[in-house]
């Protein structure tokens, strides 16, 4: 049902945006990606890569009638929601409703995004954004291969650096020689079986 954890949500008032972003990508070197401004539910959204494989999202309200307001009424900031990628948002609901686990916030907009919310009181007390999207459509070039593309490999010194396609960015692995000898032999042996 579940892909992976795709992203943390961190919520922060208006005033303190500019320092978390600040923060987030000058001090720890977030590669922002993709942002958007709904004015609708009142709130900015961005998505920050950290690293290989982790993303983090900055949210803002924009308005007093935010949603975000009454999680944000006591305090600057925090953890707002953990977003889960499924590969099938309709076979997650099934999944819920025969464990009659509640949810709420269905939204179905085609091929760009569905999702749905568990509350906390049915999480252990964390809401979870289960999303069915494609990751690679949310994070900045740099952080991605062109299509088509699924690993490179460079020397770096005395290793190898083997880099792979991930969704929503890609993974690296330094190899040292010996390692990377055996990975060759071990892909040339899978490889010759595969014909």
């Amino acid at each position: 049902m579940i892909s992976r954890i795709d992203h943390v949500s961190i919520a922060v008032k208006e005033e303190e945006h500019e320092k978390a972003v600040h923060f987030f990508r000058d001090i720890l070197g977030a590669i922002p990606g993709a942002g958007f401004n709904d004015r609708e539910m009142n709130f900015y959204w961005h998505i920050y890569s950290l690293g290989d494989l982790s993303r983090i999202e900055i949210m803002k309200p924009t308005g007093e009638d935010s949603f975000l307001a009454n999680f944000l009424k006591d305090k600057d900031g925090g953890v707002h929601h953990i977003t889960l990628e499924t590969p099938d948002i309709y076979e997650a609901k099934k999944i819920l409703e025969r464990h009659q686990i509640p949810y709420f916030g269905f939204h179905d907009m085609g091929e760009i995004w569905k999702e749905l919310f568990i509350h906390p009181r049915y999480a252990f007390g964390v809401l979870i954004q289960i999303a069915e999207f494609r990751p690679d459509d949310w994070v900045d070039e740099s952080v991605k291969f062109p299509p088509g593309k699924k690993f490179s490999i460079e020397k770096r010194g005395d290793r190898c650096r083997l880099t792979l396609a991930h969704p929503g960015g890609k993974v690296t692995v330094d190899l040292t020689k010996d390692e990377t000898k055996r990975l060759a032999e071990e892909l040339g042996l899978i490889c010759w079986e595969l014909h």
